[in-house]
This record gives structure tokens, C-alpha cells and sequence, in this order.
């Protein structure tokens, strides 16, 4: 008998997520193409990815979220809501000025919405590893993506469709009003395990390290994506040299390929369980790559209207899946007392190579050209799989069922 899922569980998720993804998804799809408008080089683009630099580095404050709360109000309530106050009191201020007029302010915005989102993920990973039982993280991990996935669609889909016609202004009022209704289900949950008890030790930000699979794990997370993101962080000003609008790229991305996305992240995540942990790293990544060559081949002069539309929705569909698939296997390597912490410096670990991966990509495209530098993404893809069959660790207990235990090691 299947062992049952909680769907309120998954739904606080889900909306913790959602919020997370709606900024980000805002920032991610116009900023790009915005810098591009306004002259700047591939390589200036390429580098403004950095601002996304507390994704990488919150881990040096994660022990922080771990241990320190105000037990009343719940050990991972404590960060969250305090995260989306603000959160939502930034996207009102930027709402205020116009790109145009001051530019800096808006890349200020951006690092500042990232500092909070980062610090509000640290809290919400955690309360999903204090909540999910084995069995239920691999959906959960899905609906995790999912959730990202559904806020980046209507904050870099619908919004930035209706961007030029309702204006900044009430593009961040709609932005911070969506986040405040994100945040009534953690307001009202009563899920939560306050794990009073259960403290971070103050060794925390080093337990991970001294665990025996800790490298392999680290150098396994930094490859993962790598090849994906080094091909992705040029796709946005290849849209835009291709004549393509602010709109156009959220019909593109923000909607389609992001739908794709999603119904990738609930797929990988209800089969991640079914055919074990290893094979689907192995399995996805695999197709991952082939998407990522389709990118090379459509600029090589092949950009079709349907074409596009159709490589998009494949890339984010294998996107979906693979990234599913490595947070299951993420929560598998944390322990209970420190969960927040481990899975923060392993979701670092990702962040700091996809990040790297992206702000090398404008030099490579600009010396390159956009197709030879797709083409050498997908052969950093295509290394993946078999990269994982020799990182991929052995750990006990890491799933729910002696079967899935022996699938993970397949």
C-alpha cells in the first residue's frame, strides 16, 4: 500500500515557493533584455547574473536560521514571514521609480529582493525537510519546483506580457500584492514542528564537511547544472538579437517554456521515486543535454517561430525534471538537527557553479558567437551522466523503502 501524502503540506509549500518565484521571475526575464535595450555588452549582461549572489553565499548565514527563532511563533515562521514583510515593502518602494530615470536603484532592488528570498528559502527548506516524511520528498520536491516554477510564470510570464501596457508602476504593486497573498497559508499554518528541542549544534555550518560523502556530493551538485545554465544565461539576448520584444520573451520563456517547466518538475518528482534516485539524475540530465544542443542548432540559422516555441518548452520540460530529481536527493543528504544548513550549502553549491557558469557566458557568446557557444553547452551537458555514476554516493537511510534504497544506488 502506497503510504499516504499530505496535500496541506504540499500546498504550504507550494505558496512558500510561488512567492519566491515571482520577483525572481520578473527580474530574470526583463533585466536581461532591458540591459540589452539599453546597450550593454554580452559580457556587462553576462555579469549582472551576479546579483543573484546571496543564492550562492547564504550559506554563511543558514546556521543563523537554524538556530535562532522565537519558538511561540515557530521555529521556521520566525524567518519566513519577516522575509516576505520586507520583501513585499521593496517591491513597493521600486514601484515608485522608472528604470530609466535611475537604473542603479533597480539593480539595487534586484540584490536586495534576492537577500530576502535567499534568507526566506533557507527557512522554508528546512521546515520542508522538518515536515516531509522519505516517501513523500520526492512529489514534494516536484510541487517545490512546481510552485517556483507557477510564481516565475506570472511574475516573467504574465506580468512581463503586460508589462508595456500597465507600466512599472503597477507592475510591482500587482508584484508585492501577489506576495502578501502568498503569505496568508504560512500566517495560518498550523503544520509546523516547532523541534524546540532540536536546535542547530553551533559546529553546524562545518557538520556537512566532515560527513564522508560531503565532496562527492559538492562536486556532483556543482556539475549538475553547469552545462545547462552556461547555455541558458545567453538565451535571453539571443532572443532579444533576434528582434524579439520584452512580451515576445514572456510568451516565450515566462509561459510556455516556464509551463513546461512546471509539468516538468511534477513529473520528475512523482518519478523520481519510481525509478530511484541515480537513475533519474542519470536519466534527465541525459535529456537535458540533447535540449541544450537543440539551442545550438536554432542558431545556426534555423529559428522558426514553432521551432523555438517548441525547443523551449522541451529545455524546461527536462529542466523540471532534472532539477526535481537533485533537490530530492539534496533532502536525502541532510541531517534532521541541521536541515536548514545542509541543504543550504548544498543549494549553494548549485547556485555558485550555475551562477559562475552564467556570468562566463556572455565572454564566451560575444568571442564565440551564440551558436558555437550553444554547442559547447551542450557538450558540457553531455559530460553529466556519466559524471554522476562515478560521484553519486552511497548513503543509508537516505530513502523510504528497502527497494528505493537499492534503486538509488542503480
Amino acid at each position: 500500500m502506497t503510504p499516504r501524502v499530505s496535500t496541506a503540506r504540499l500546498g504550504l509549500l507550494a505558496s512558500l515557493y510561488i512567492s519566491q518565484g515571482l520577483p525572481f521571475g520578473f527580474f530574470t526575464q526583463a533585466l536581461p533584455v532591458l540591459l540589452r535595450k539599453h546597450g550593454l555588452s554580452l559580457g556587462e549582461i553576462g555579469l549582472s547574473s551576479l546579483l543573484a549572489i546571496p543564492w550562492a553565499l547564504k550559506f554563511a548565514w543558514a546556521p543563523l536560521v537554524d538556530r535562532y527563532s522565537v519558538h511561540r511563533f515557530g521555529r521556521r515562521r520566525s524567518w519566513i514571514v519577516p522575509m516576505q514583510v520586507l520583501t513585499i515593502v521593496v517591491l513597493l518602494l521600486t514601484s515608485l521609480g522608472e528604470p530609466a530615470h535611475s537604473f542603479r536603484w533597480v539593480l539595487v532592488a534586484v540584490l536586495v529582493v534576492n537577500l530576502l528570498s535567499a534568507t526566506q528559502d533557507i527557512a522554508t527548506d528546512g521546515l520542508a525537510v522538518d515536515m516531509l516524511e522519505p516517501h513523500e520528498r520526492g512529489l514534494a520536491n516536484g510541487i517545490q519546483v512546481a510552485g517556483y516554477r507557477a510564481g516565475m510564470i506570472i511574475g516573467g510570464g504574465a506580468l512581463l506580457i503586460f508589462f508595456e501596457k500597465i507600466g512599472w508602476t503597477w507592475t510591482f504593486l500587482t508584484m508585492a500584492a501577489l506576495v502578501a497573498a502568498t503569505s496568508i497559508p504560512i500566517l495560518l499554518s498550523t503544520h509546523e514542528r516547532n523541534n524546540a528541542g532540536r536546535e542547530a549544534p553551533r559546529a553546524a555550518r562545518t557538520s556537512f564537511f566532515r560527513r564522508p560523502y560531503a565532496v562527492r556530493v559538492l562536486l556532483l551538485l556543482a556539475v549538475y547544472k553547469f552545462g545547462d545554465a552556461f547555455a541558458v544565461g545567453m538565451l535571453r539576448p539571443f532572443l532579444a538579437d533576434l528582434g524579439l520584444s520584452i512580451g515576445d520573451v514572456g510568451w516565450l520563456i515566462g509561459t510556455v517554456g516556464f509551463v513546461a517547466g512546471l509539468l516538468g518538475a511534477l513529473a520528475g518528482g512523482a518519478m523520481v521515486t519510481r525509478i530511484g534516485r541515480k537513475r533519474s539524475l542519470v536519466t534527465f540530465a541525459t535529456i537535458q543535454a540533447a535540449t541544450v544542443f537543440g539551442y545550438a542548432y536554432v542558431a545556426n540559422g534555423h529559428a522558426g517561430h514553432a521551432l523555438l516555441y517548441g525547443l523551449c518548452a522541451a529545455e524546461h520540460f527536462a529542466g523540471g525534471m532534472a532539477t526535481a530529481a537533485l533537490f530530492t536527493c539534496m533532502m536525502d543528504w541532510t541531517e534532521p538537527a541541521t536541515a536548514a544548513t545542509d541543504y543550504t550549502i548544498q543549494a549553494s553549491a548549485v547556485v555558485i557553479a550555475t551562477g559562475a557558469a552564467a556570468s562566463l557566458s556572455g565572454f564566451s557568446a560575444q568571442g564565440l558567437g551564440y551558436s558555437t557557444h550553444f554547442l559547447l553547452a551542450s557538450g558540457l551537458s553531455l559530460a553529466v551522466p556519466p559524471l554522476v555514476g562515478v560521484l553519486f554516493p552511497r548513503v543509508a537511510g537516505s530513502t523510504a523503502h528497502p527497494l528505493e534504497e537499492v534503486q538509488s544506488c542503480v
